[in-house]
C-alpha cells in the first residue's frame, strides 16, 4: 500500500514504544512439526472471475472459519479502480459473516488516517456490504518474528487479535518497489500498522520513515513479518488465501494512477499456502501474453527473492500442484 511519489507528504509516524508482544494461541489441532506441509502445496484454481468462482474456489479450499472471521484486502488509493470491487467479492464476505479489514499507509495519500481511510473505503463501495475496520487505528501490537535475518518482532494493528480467523483476499499485480504484490505483501505490509510498515520497508532500521532501504532488507523483511502472522495463525489453521488475477497492472492499487493492464484477465486462486499461491500467480502471469513489462518490474526489484526467503525461513513451498476446479 504504498504512493508511489518520493515527493509525497509521509504520515507523522510516532514509535509505539508501549506496543505489546502477543503470543499465539495455543490450539489443540495444532501440530509441532510443519515439515509435511513445505513439502508442496494444493493451489486450486478457476479461470470464472466472478462471485459465483469466487466462492466456488474458496469451497475447494474444505475450510470452515471460526469466531470472528477478517478479511484483508486492499481499499485501493483513489482515484484507480484496480482495486477489487465490492459485486466481486460480497457473496464470500457475507458468507463468512466477515468484517474486511486494512490498515493506514505510511506513505501520503487518501489512507493514511482512519477517518480519511473510511471514508475512501465509504467511496469504493466496501462499507455497503460489510463492516469496515482500520486495524491500526489504536496503535499497534507486536507479533515475534522466528528465524529473521531483519526483522525480530512485526508491527501489526493492534486491532488484529480481535479475529480469529483470516482470509487473505489479494488483488494480484504489479508494484513498483516490491516487483509484485499477492498473498506475502497482504499480510506483510498489508497488516502491518504504519510503524510496522516503516520496519519493512527499511528492514527494520526505522520505526518512523519507510524511505531509503536496502532492496534485499525489504524482500526478506516482507517474508519475515507475513511468517509472523502465519505462525499467530497456525500456518494455514486460521488463515487462507485467495488471489484474484484480474486487470494485471505492473502498478499496485495503492498507486491512484497506475499503468493500464497489459494481460488478460487470467482467474482466481485458492491455498492454504502463501508462497505457493504467489508463485501459482506469478507462472501463470510469466506465461500469459503480454506479461514482459511485468516480468522487467519484478526482476528489476528482485521481487522473486521475498519468495525465496519465505521459503527458506519455512513461511511456505514454492512448490505446488495446480488444481483446476472448471475441469
Amino acid at each position: 500500500m504504498v504512493i508511489f511519489s518520493l515527493s509525497a507528504c509521509g504520515a507523522d509516524i510516532t514509535p509505539d514504544a508501549e506496543a505489546p508482544v502477543v503470543t499465539p494461541p495455543v490450539s489443540e489441532n495444532a501440530d509441532s512439526s510443519d515439515s509435511d506441509e513445505q513439502s508442496g502445496a494444493v493451489v486450486y484454481f478457476t479461470a470464472d472471475i466472478s462471485p459465483e468462482g469466487l466462492m466456488r474456489v474458496y469451497e475447494a479450499l474444505g475450510w470452515t472459519p471460526t469466531g470472528n472471521v477478517a478479511v484483508k484486502l486492499s481499499t485501493g488509493e483513489p482515484p484507480a479502480r484496480n482495486y477489487l470491487r465490492p459485486e466481486l467479492i460480497v457473496d464470500l464476505v457475507q458468507s463468512v459473516d466477515g468484517t474486511i479489514v486494512e490498515c493506514n499507509t505510511a506513505y501520503g495519500g487518501s489512507r493514511t488516517e482512519t477517518g480519511m481511510h473510511m471514508q475512501v473505503a465509504e467511496d469504493h463501495g466496501f462499507t455497503a456490504i460489510a463492516d469496515v475496520d482500520i486495524l491500526d487505528a489504536d496503535g499497534s501490537i507486536q507479533l515475534e518474528v522466528d528465524g529473521g535475518n531483519y526483522l525480530e518482532t512485526n508491527y501489526v494493528g493492534s486491532h488484529f487479535t480481535n479475529y480469529d480467523s483470516y482470509i487473505i483476499l489479494s488483488h494480484f499485480k504489479g508494484h513498483a518497489m516490491a516487483g509484485f504484490g499477492g498473498a506475502i505483501k497482504n499480510i506483510s505490509i498489508g497488516l502491518g500498522s504504519q510503524e510496522g510498515k516503516c520496519l519493512i520497508h527499511t528492514g527494520g532500521r526505522s520505526h518512523t520513515s519507510p524511505w531509503g532501504g536496502d532492496q534485499t532488507a525489504f524482500t526478506e523483511s516482507m517474508a519475515e513479518a507475513g511468517k509472523s502472522v502465519s505462525d499467530y495463525l497456525g500456518n494455514g489453521e486460521n488463515i487462507i488465501y485467495i488471489s484474484v488475477l484480474n486487470n494485471i497492472s505492473i502498478d499496485c492499487d495503492c498507486d491512484g494512477s497506475p499503468a493500464e493492464p497489459d494481460i488478460h484477465d487470467i482467474g482466481i486462486l485458492a491455498s492454504t499456502d502463501p508462497v505457493a499461491i504467489d508463485q501459482a500467480a506469478i507462472d501463470l502471469c510469466f506465461a500469459a501474453e503480454g506479461s514482459e513489462s511485468l516480468r522487467q518490474r519484478v526482476e528489476r526489484q528482485d521481487g522473486l527473492h521475498t519468495l525465496e526467503h519465505a521459503e527458506e525461513i519455512g513461511l511456505g513451498s514454492r512448490t505446488y500442484e495446480l488444481v483446476n476446479i472448471d475441469e
